[in-house]
């Protein structure tokens, strides 16, 4: 029977379904490390012999053992259940963390002490103290999904599925649209309408040849599409080199210093991953592969330890999109074999090389995919009555979205909100006092106010208001709703969440309630 393989049988380390997903979420941590690259290198201004010497093969081995771990859970999943259809969860670079720690953390020390060393150092300790939080979360993450409801946290992902997977490479494919559209035109007809190219070469592939192909034509008639160069393809081969991790104890705790810009940000992004890696468990189990979540979030935190141990100042996450590559045919292999990939990649100096041959145009078309994919799951793998809560739980990320975009164009024109004047800004439709409100801890956040939401649709006021009441809490310490952790945090928003709360314990006790539905973590209706 398709799906499944025999009880005494071992599970196959590598199908032909692993090439699709190998292009595909291999492509996906590129770009990732890609970017980091062009974040430590430009924005932060580390010397190379720092980036390509300490750094890059650091991340790489955190990344190789992250992927080499995961791909050991699946096959231990297929060698219990006997079944041949189990993909390994993704796992890599946690990217809202890349920029968190980019221009929260490392930019302001890097400005403040002239000092790109110190930048770094603070970047480690950072790491450090989130590996705890998420080693900790491990054995609380299984009750807290136990009693979360699914359009909850799948409603929560969605919104980081659009705001964070989706809006920046769809912005980027239609500033370049000669190559980006086309690209995921390939990536479109392949994995969503089943197209087979010439040769079964994969359609991620076809995809990057296709757009390499176009951006350096362009480059020959002088458009320039990709922006590429043989200066910059020359200029790499200066970066070869082998290099291994070295401990980076003295550097990792040296950054303690800061310990007052790290733990504004540190631990509450903590919880994002923790919160995040739940959902992204969660993911999984809909669509067929149940893991054991301690062990999940217990590891990334082990293995992000590991890697700032060694100087690596990024974190590792589960990525979101389980269900986009087993859908293309990933099972075990593409997990553990891109790892080796991104391992010989830093550990020999080949990312400069590979960032200057191949347009990063070529390759979001992937990252826009998966974030379709999983934006449309929260729909699709919850009951449909619970809809509106999904749509309530996207908001918050989109509001912290847009924060960031308003906040952004503003510091570009040497200005700020608050230099401006928020009510100056709410007479012309922003109103950023509002979107700051409600994108704080977004994704706990959007939690939160679906699983009320979804609790008040099936007529369980008493756990809606159990969850208000959690709002509540969170809100009072600045989990959620608020610009950093602290005592009476967003008091009028607190306060407002208990006047939710009694209102649904009093509904629950006095009112009249038609009759009972099906509950939140029930399967989806037909």
């Amino acid at each position: 029977m398709s799906g499944s393989l025999s009880m005494t049988s071992k599970p196959k380390l590598w199908v032909p379904g692993d090439w699709n997903a190998l292009f595909g979420f291999g492509t996906n941590i590129l770009v990732n490390v890609l970017v980091l690259t062009g974040l430590l290198r430009f924005v932060l201004q580390m010397p190379d012999a720092l980036v390509f010497g300490r750094i890059l093969p650091a991340l790489g081995l955190m990344l190789f053992l992250s992927t080499g771990y995961y791909a050991f859970l699946a096959w231990n999943l297929a060698r219990q259940t006997g079944r041949a259809d189990v993909c390994a969860l993704p796992s890599g670079l946690s990217v809202p963390h890349m920029f968190v720690v980019t221009f929260v953390v490392m930019l302001p020390i890097k400005l403040a002490t002239g000092d790109p060393m110190h930048a770094w150092e603070a970047g480690l300790t950072w790491v450090f103290i989130q590996s705890f939080v998420l080693m900790a979360g491990g054995f609380i993450g299984p009750y807290v999904r136990k009693i979360t409801p699914r359009a909850a946290l799948l409603g929560s992902l969605a919104g980081i599925s659009i705001t964070i997977i989706s809006m920046s490479p769809a912005a980027q494919v239609f500033s370049t649209p000669v190559i980006g559209v086309v690209c995921f035109a390939i990536i479109l007809a392949s994995w969503f309408g089943g197209v087979r190219y010439f040769g079964g070469v994969p359609g991620g592939l076809v995809a990057i040849a296709a757009g390499t192909a176009i951006a350096w034509l362009s480059t020959i008639v002088g458009l320039n599409y990709g922006d590429l160069s043989l200066a910059k393809v020359g200029g790499a081969f200066a970066n070869f080199g082998f290099s291994i991790p070295l401990p980076a104890f003295e550097h990792t705790f040296a950054g303690f210093k800061f310990l007052g810009v790290i733990l504004v940000t540190a631990i509450p992004f903590g919880i994002y991953d923790l919160i995040e890696a739940l959902d992204n468990v969660e993911s999984a189990a809909v669509a067929g592969d149940s893991f054991p979540t301690t062990r999940v979030l217990t590891a990334d935190g082990v293995i992000s330890l590991i890697g700032c141990l060694l100087g690596n100042p990024f974190i590792n996450a589960v990525y979101i999109g389980h269900p986009g590559w087993k859908a293309m045919g990933g099972r075990i292999g593409y997990s553990f074999v891109t790892g080796l990939i991104v391992l010989v990649l830093t550990w020999f100096g080949i990312i400069a090389l590979i960032s200057a041959l191949i347009p990063v145009v070529a390759i979001l078309p992937i990252l826009l995919y998966i974030g379709m994919l999983i934006g449309s799951q929260a729909f699709q793998e919850s009951p449909h009555r619970h809809a509106p809560a999904i749509v309530l739980a996207l908001l918050p990320q989109i509001a912290a979205w847009g924060k960031t975009q308003i906040d952004n164009a503003l510091a570009v024109a040497g200005t700020s909100a608050q230099a401006l004047g928020t009510a100056k800004l709410a007479q012309v439709g922003v109103l950023y006092s509002g979107l700051e409100t409600l994108g704080g801890g977004a994704t706990l956040a959007g939690i939160i106010l679906g699983a009320v939401t979804v609790f008040i649709i099936d007529r369980e006021l008493v756990k809606a208001a159990a969850f208000a009441t959690a709002g509540a809490i969170l809100t009072f310490f600045g989990f959620i709703h608020g610009e950093g952790i602290g005592f009476g945090r967003s008091p009028a928003v607190a306060l407002s969440y208990l006047g939710v709360a009694a209102i649904l314990f009093a509904c629950a006790k006095y009112a009249s309630v038609s009759a009972h539905v099906t509950p939140a973590h029930q399967p989806a209706e037909a």
